[in-house]
């Protein structure tokens, strides 16, 4: 009774340890499914914080950047208090959402 038992545990646990991989995948089409998830956390944190402080230039990069399929190089800067209470806002929905930091549009470069 105790090795039909062990087999059975056995047995199971590599069935389970041959599916695991499986399901640890990226989606077919990995990046799509990650602007998807940035554009919706985008328009919720829209909705939720509105677009008070938020300037011309860093809500047509966080669009552009969506408008290019999360392409476009990071190039959108937080300049108020306002933008990085945003983009870190951003970050952390992008980050729960499963896209890795390098995704985010953020980055303020040197002049």
């Amino acid at each position: 009774m105790t090795s039909a038992f062990a087999s059975l545990a056995l047995g199971t646990l590599l069935a389970l340890s041959a599916t695991a991989p499986l399901q640890a995948q990226a989606p077919e089409n990995w990046p799509q499914v990650k602007c998807e998830r940035w554009r919706s956390a985008y328009d919720e944190a829209l909705k939720r914080f509105g677009r008070k402080g938020l300037g011309p230039e860093f809500l047509s990069g966080n669009e552009a950047f969506i408008a290019s399929g999360c392409q476009n190089p990071p190039d959108v800067c937080p300049r108020s208090a306002e933008e990085l209470n945003f983009a870190n806002v951003m970050v952390m929905a992008g980050m729960n959402a499963g896209v890795s930091s390098t995704f985010m549009p953020y980055a303020c470069r040197k002049s």
